[in-house]
């Protein structure tokens, strides 16, 4: 076993957590010059980061500029404002603007991350000003994994719902063309199945891809320029509290093997570990009721809300407690972490209603605003929490929901047994379902009535789902006149159970622009930095776009870094 006097413990800088915005930080921290450890609670490193869809969102990008597009730091200033609505202070703002394009640059040019831009998804609120149809959100390309060896293994598995097939990696553009059923998907699909299947070498030692996308593609490739650098990431080291001398913050404490350790920093610490949404005492202090951990498709294990708490100690300031990257989410028996329903929602022929039967909000809205509706319309008629997801035999036939692939490729015969009861439920009618799962029948057969008259007409006379180009991202193409909009009309039929999820709590620590942790005055707390879900969102209560989670978090990570690298002579903890 190591012991205590085994290990190096003074470090320059020393990064709490090993996410994109942890490794982005660990990254150019080294590369100024810097003596780098990162510690990682869990005995996997990548955090929510390996899990997602690792897409950044990047406003006035070089890359979307090269392939003719046209946007500005003027109108994504306008369009995060109107998006935020004076939730976070302007300046937060600003340095984001102002950084996230260098930070890609720079990342790009001395690292294995590579990007490309998704030009086609459209910032979420289509409706402001400032907003763009596409462009601003990047999509990590695929990674080959074989130069990380075993250390692979040590990586968070990709979530299910990130995998063709719960298997093969690809890309957003890729996994976009797919549910749209864009001219040649089919033939891409064979391709990616062809791909994994025919990597035998592979195949003989197991199921994973050798190719990593989207979230794992993103962590996957930082590891492996972290390991270019010999930058020491240590795993099963749990983060307890801050070190304190003359009112900087100089090391942390924590536990590794057993063992108390003191790790000195001398220019400073910067947080990267995450919220507090796998902590149900700190989720039933600050977010809405009902408020459950196991709602959260976040990794267990991390994500504790550490940072915050020992950071409150300390007198930091605390900003938007009250909220989380909302997801609607369900359960899967076997699978650790819930999923989050992203795209299906959109599909053609899926509606979610209450208790009631009745539909309370655009099946196609971005995930925060629906889980936020969903709180909304518990709070006002009590009975949307749990809601459901209903969709007719067509639909199953045709279109993924949840773990459940289309029906021509997984007929309910090949669905897990267990599902059947617990992920979804079916019926011959819909009067049939809604009495297996409580929902008024009377109600649901309005709603459906109404549904199947606005997809006749193309328009949703409730919520005009389908009305903007971000609806009709995930729609089907082949789907008129509305491809979000379709009949239900053919039994059986089928109702999923849905929570208001999360993918990270959104309110943290408080930081002012150079990612530096403030008390209530705004006085920064010299040696101590907060990014990621460590710190509140420089978003505000707002989600522009994909990526806006993992961007602020990279970006802030580089900003931290260099402003460690600018003042290290006045931060040295002598």
């Amino acid at each position: 076993m190591t012991t205590a006097n085994d290990v190096e413990k003074n470090y320059d800088v020393i990064v709490v957590g090993s996410g994109a915005g942890a490794m982005t930080a660990a990254l150019f921290a080294a590369d100024q010059g810097n003596s780098v450890l990162i510690v990682e609670k869990t005995d996997k490193y990548g955090g929510t980061s390996a899990i997602s869809g690792g897409g950044i969102w990047i406003p006035n990008n070089d890359e979307f500029r090269a392939l003719g597009g046209k946007d500005s730091y003027e109108a994504a200033l306008t369009y995060i404002k109107a998006a935020s609505q004076g939730s976070v202070d302007e300046t937060r703002i600003r340095a984001y603007l102002d950084n996230a394009p260098k930070m890609l640059r720079e990342l790009q040019a001395n690292s294995r991350v590579k990007f490309a831009v998704a030009d086609k998804y459209p910032d979420y609120y289509q409706h402001l000003e400032g907003s763009l149809p596409g462009g601003r959100s990047m999509d990590p390309e695929l990674y080959d994994t074989t130069g990380l060896g075993d250390e692979m293994n040590n990586q968070q598995p990709a979530a299910g719902n990130a995998l063709l097939m719960g298997k093969m990696s690809w890309t957003a553009r890729q996994a976009h063309k797919a549910v749209s059923k864009e001219r040649g998907w089919m033939l891409m699909i064979i391709g990616l199945m062809l791909r994994y299947k025919l990597d035998f070498k592979q195949r003989k030692k197991g199921r994973r891809d050798r190719r990593a996308g989207l979230g794992a593609s993103l962590v996957a490739s930082l590891r492996h320029s972290l390991c270019d650098r010999n930058i020491p990431l240590w795993r099963d080291t749990e983060f307890t509290d801050f070190v304190i001398n003359n009112d900087k913050v100089t090391g942390i404490k924590v536990l590794r093997d057993g063992q108390e350790l003191t790790l000195n920093a001398r220019y400073g610490v910067i947080m990267g570990s995450g919220g507090f949404e796998q902590n149900q005492a700190l989720r039933e202090k600050y977010l809405p009721a009902p408020s459950q951990q196991s709602w959260s498709a976040t990794p267990k294990g991390g994500n504790t809300g550490a940072a915050l708490e020992a950071g409150q100690k300390l007198g930091a300031a605390t900003d938007l407690l009250d909220w989380c990257w909302w997801t609607p989410t369900l359960n899967v028996p076997k699978e650790r972490n819930a999923r989050g329903l992203f795209a299906e929602r959109a599909f053609p022929g899926a509606i979610v209603v209450d208790g009631a039967g009745q539909r309370f909000f655009n099946e196609a809205a971005p995930y925060l605003e629906f889980g936020d509706a969903m709180y909304r319309n518990h709070q006002k008629m009590g009975n949307s929490i749990p809601a459901w997801v209903v969709f007719d035999g067509h639909f199953r036939h045709e279109y993924a929901m949840g773990p459940l692939m289309p029906g021509k490729i997984m007929p309910d015969s090949r669905a897990p047994k267990a599902w059947l009861g617990s992920v979804y439920f079916k019926a011959d009618s819909l009067a049939e379902l809604a009495k297996l799962v409580n929902i008024d029948a009377d109600g649901l057969a309005q709603t459906v009535q109404k549904m199947n008259h606005y997809a006749a007409t193309g328009v949703d006379e409730d919520f005009d789902r389908g009305g903007n180009v971000f609806d009709r991202y995930y729609g089907d193409t082949k789907v008129k006149p509305n491809p979000c909009l379709a009949p239900l009309t053919k039994g059986p039929y089928y109702a999923l159970k849905i929570h208001p999820g999360d993918i990270g709590t959104k309110g943290g620590l408080l930081t002012n622009e150079y990612a530096q942790v403030v008390r209530p005055s705004g006085e920064p707390i010299a040696g101590l930095y907060a990014i990621g879900n460590s710190s509140s969102s420089v978003m505000g209560t707002s989600y522009p776009g994909a990526g806006a989670t993992i961007g602020p978090a990279m970006t802030f990570g580089y900003v931290a870094a260099n402003h460690i690298t600018a003042n290290r002579g006045a931060e040295a903890n002598d």
